[in-house]
């Protein structure tokens, strides 16, 4: 299942790179995208996650999109899944740090799509 979920959110990327960008407030827009995985919380909170989650691949913390959804489902609540951390990792990066979305084609590439 986390394949199909990394071969869907690097083709997802792609898309959303190539998008016109939209002048409506970053982090409402995130929150409204986590809301279709499923995933509810505060907005300031799942955004500064998001940021998180960027600054920490930036620095070479995580080294890789597989260490960033760990970290963001040990942040999510309790019973969320990994597939929806993976949906967090794919909707943050192309948000909060698009420079980071070759992570995702590399997740896709490692994991076989």
């Amino acid at each position: 299942m986390i394949r199909a979920v990394v071969g869907a959110l690097a083709v997802s990327v792609g898309l959303v790179l190539n998008a016109p960008v939209a002048a409506a407030d970053p982090d409402e827009a995130f929150a409204d995208q986590l809301h279709t995985f499923g995933i509810y919380g505060q907005k300031d909170f799942n955004a500064w996650i998001g940021k998180l989650m960027c600054k920490r691949l930036r620095n070479g913390h995580d080294a890789d999109a597989f260490a960033s959804a760990k970290f963001v489902h040990d942040q999510l609540q309790k019973g969320s899944t990994t597939d929806q951390a993976w949906q967090f990792v794919g909707a943050g990066i192309p948000i909060y740090c698009p420079e980071q979305a070759f992570v995702l084609q590399q997740a896709a590439d490692r994991s076989g799509r």
